[in-house]
């Protein structure tokens, strides 16, 4: 009987060990980036496909699109944040992994004009704007002189296609006052390297 009690804790031991061994190693063969922290986010990404400082590969769940996701940022899953219909429809919302609020994004720029870049495959639509809500009333100033963006909103389209995405972020954490050029440039980098893929 003595044998038995000391036995069954020592196997226990031993479970547990072997169990907390083999997670770590699981955990281990992901970046030690913010992005693969979030065990949502990670389903998306490609851990072996790193494509530029700062980016991994991440991979539409629809099939339709490769893009560029910043390390910094995680996807939205809760409370329908993430949503799918097979492959016609995705609608997903990142934010910067330190971040635990929403924001809101719809239509912000309905009274500017976008700026437009296009290569082979996609024609981008794109702005920024500092917003700010005064009580419940939202506003939004495009002056960059008045204003550093905190805000960008892009719609881009597959030229060969009806394929459209959405992409909007708010960078009021990621630069400091005055680096309004890396801001546009990062985010110039996330549009230009989206690749939408063919109808089979």
């Amino acid at each position: 009987m003595k044998k038995r009690t000391k036995t069954l804790p020592a196997i226990i031991t031993g479970v547990a060990i072997l169990i907390g061994g083999i997670w770590l190693i699981n955990e281990s063969r992901y970046p030690n980036v913010p992005a693969f922290d979030d065990h949502f986010t990670r389903k998306f990404l490609n851990k072996d496909k790193k494509v530029g400082d700062g980016f991994y590969e991440f991979k539409s769940k629809t099939g339709q699109y490769t893009m560029w996701f910043p390390e910094g940022y995680r996807l939205l899953s809760e409370n329908g944040d993430y949503a799918r219909d097979n492959k016609d429809f995705e609608q997903w919302g990142a934010i910067p992994s330190s971040e635990n609020k929403v924001y809101l994004f719809k239509r912000r720029f309905g009274l500017s004009i976008p700026n437009k870049i296009e290569n082979s495959q996609t024609r981008v639509y794109y702005q920024s704007a500092y917003i700010y809500f005064k009580g419940t009333e939202k506003r939004v100033i495009v002056d960059k002189k008045k204003h550093i963006p905190n805000a960008y909103l892009a719609y881009v389209a597959d030229k060969s296609s009806n394929k459209v995405l959405q992409i909007s972020f708010d960078s009021s954490d990621k630069y400091k006052s005055g680096d309004e050029d890396k801001k546009k440039e990062w985010f110039l980098k996330i549009l230009e390297n989206i690749h939408f893929n063919d109808e089979k």
